[in-house]
């Protein structure tokens, strides 16, 4: 069987993979991909938040993704029933990007995928991880090619950012149940023909259909729109026929949505995703760290998956660089703490989100501006800056301005 050497393996080459393989190989370590699919490969996560950009520029990724013209965004708009809650980036509490970008992931995942390459990192695509030993931290992975053929590599570390695919957790059964409700997606991209009708493309606009049921909607630089309703599964049940016919009777269902999508042209047909939520009982081991969706993948209402992703790749990157060096690295309070501080605080408006909390704030009359600015920054992805209090008390700090705002409307009923 052949068998080589690398210092680093990294499993997976979507944005998790790539920017931990680039920051890695930039420190003079010896770095290989190995990733199941043939890329560009469909996924979502379309809409990027700003702190992904720091991620990005470390990589040395922005020149090549800037190339490709995808549609720039400035921040998120939030509609219900008429009331419309903008956010632009420009306007956050926290220092950093104020843009970033929409995106259909195969064409942005490859773009990473191809840069890393060109800086010498080699990917083996269509090679899908068959077991893994360990030695210490030293490893031995076996991998499986198109053709059948099997090879071994030898590793002093393994970089996990297999995404879903879970690869370690699946091997080594770590996979552990998300606290968070099962739900449900039904999307497709559309020819947006009808896009001049909304006040896009520069940002994800979020439409509340029904409580705890919402709609994205992801303008493109190509003239395409990504468009989903997430909600719980028992929501989906009344709409029968194929996918097709489903989410067009959805459309008209949504008056937001009825003109603008009637008769459009889907790219492909509705696919459905659910019960995504998921989280492991550990986020690294000897020889090995997780990244990414591989840590725990919460739920899409926020765009927090490939922000979640970016930052732990970045942070793991230079954990093992330090670790490579012989320098005694703190897995659980340099890593691990560092990266539930921002699961959590996205988990708290998740949750936020979905019982109504963020909905009373968004649409109150008359909000107060610092306070908008403060939460504008977690919307942007700066969920590890503790000179926020709604990030630092993130737990409590919502429910107390819902309190506010509703003894307000009483002094002024």
């Amino acid at each position: 069987m052949k068998k080589e050497s690398v210092d680093v393996l990294v499993i997976g080459a979507g944005p998790s993979g790539t920017i931990a393989a680039s920051i890695i190989n930039k420190a003079g370590y010896n770095v290989r991909i190995v990733e199941k699919m043939k890329f560009p490969r469909f996924v979502i996560g379309e809409s990027l938040l700003p702190r992904c950009m720091e991620a990005l520029e470390e990589a040395g990724f922005l020149d090549a993704v800037k190339a490709r013209g995808f549609q720039e965004k400035f921040g998120a708009k939030f509609v219900d029933q008429g009331k419309i809650c903008d956010y632009f980036f420009a306007d956050q509490f926290t220092k950093g990007w104020s843009w970033t970008w929409q995106v259909p992931r195969g064409e942005f995942d490859k773009t990473l995928a191809d840069t890393v390459e060109s800086m010498g990192v080699p990917i083996s695509y269509e090679t899908t991880v068959t077991g893994i030993e360990f030695n210490g931290t030293h490893s031995t992975t076996t991998v499986e090619d198109v053709n059948g053929e099997k090879s071994q590599i030898e590793a002093k570390f393994i970089v996990d950012g297999s995404g879903y695919g879970r690869v370690i957790p699946k091997l080594f059964n770590l996979d552990r149940p998300s606290s968070l409700k099962a739900r449900k997606t039904l999307f497709t991209h559309v020819v947006d023909v009808n896009r001049s009708m909304a006040d896009e493309p520069n940002r994800i606009t979020i439409i509340v259909h029904k409580p705890a049921i919402w709609i994205w909607v992801i303008p493109f630089s190509n003239g395409k729109t990504s468009v989903g309703f997430v909600g719980e599964p028992s929501f989906f049940d009344p709409y029968k026929g194929t996918p097709e016919e489903q989410l067009r009777a959805l459309f008209e269902s949504e008056p937001y949505l009825r003109e603008r999508m009637k008769d459009v042209e889907m790219v492909f047909e509705p696919k459905v995703l659910e019960s995504w939520s998921a989280t492991s009982s550990t986020f690294y081991g000897d020889g090995y760290v997780l990244t990414g969706n591989v840590t725990e993948f919460l739920d899409p209402v926020f765009s927090s998956g490939v922000t979640l992703a970016a930052v732990s790749s970045q942070l793991a990157a230079k954990l093992v660089i330090k670790q490579l060096k012989g320098e005694k690295v703190d897995w659980e309070k340099e890593y691990t703490e560092q990266m539930m501080q921002g699961v959590n605080t996205f988990r708290t408006y998740v949750n936020a989100w979905y019982d109504g909390t963020l909905g009373k704030i968004f649409f109150a009359d008359n909000p107060n501006p610092e306070i908008k600015n403060m939460i504008c920054s977690v919307l942007a992805g700066y969920v590890w800056d503790l000179e926020n209090p709604y990030v630092k008390n993130h737990d409590t700090a919502l429910p107390k301005l819902v309190k506010l705002i509703e003894l307000g409307k009483k002094l002024t009923a």
